[in-house]
């Protein structure tokens, strides 16, 4: 009797275990399929961080794969893994965005005009870095109000 409650039980929490598993890929965007993988130079990148989406009009379309410190130019370079379905065109900018008031950041792509399409390994120097909202607000608060001057 107690064998037959015990695997009983060890069924009940894979069972439970299988459906946490099946939620969190469902909430994350789980993608097994192909990307590309592209490179952003930045000055900075702010608090933008591995497994960030990228995104384009608001909607996702790869993540950040990585980011590094260029050791000589002291740039910071963010690889992106990018869904190969979408024509990006290789005169886009890139800007890094704030995800929200709380926190968090993302890739934001506006897309340019070329008809050429970026591929695997392009590179992309049309970036714009962050904007510091405690460094605006602190422009705001101390500035003396003359402008121009």
């Amino acid at each position: 009797m107690r064998n037959t409650i015990e695997m009983v039980m060890g069924a009940v929490v894979l069972i439970i275990a299988g459906a946490f598993l099946w939620l969190a890929l469902s909430f994350t965007n789980f993608q097994s399929g192909e990307s590309i993988s592209v490179e952003a130079v930045f000055g900075k990148i702010g608090d933008l961080k591995t497994g960030d989406d990228v995104r384009i009009s608001g909607i996702a379309i790869g993540s950040v794969a990585a980011t590094r410190l260029d050791p000589d130019l002291f740039e910071a370079r963010v690889v992106m893994d990018i869904d190969p379905a979408y024509a990006i065109p290789d005169d886009s900018v890139i800007r890094v965005s704030s995800t929200s008031l709380l926190g968090g950041s993302h890739i934001d792509i506006v897309p340019g005009i070329s008809l050429d399409t970026i591929a695997e390994g392009h590179v992309f120097y049309n970036t714009l870095d962050p904007v510091n909202l405690t460094d605006m607000i602190g422009k705001a608060i101390f500035s003396d109000g003359q402008s121009g001057q």
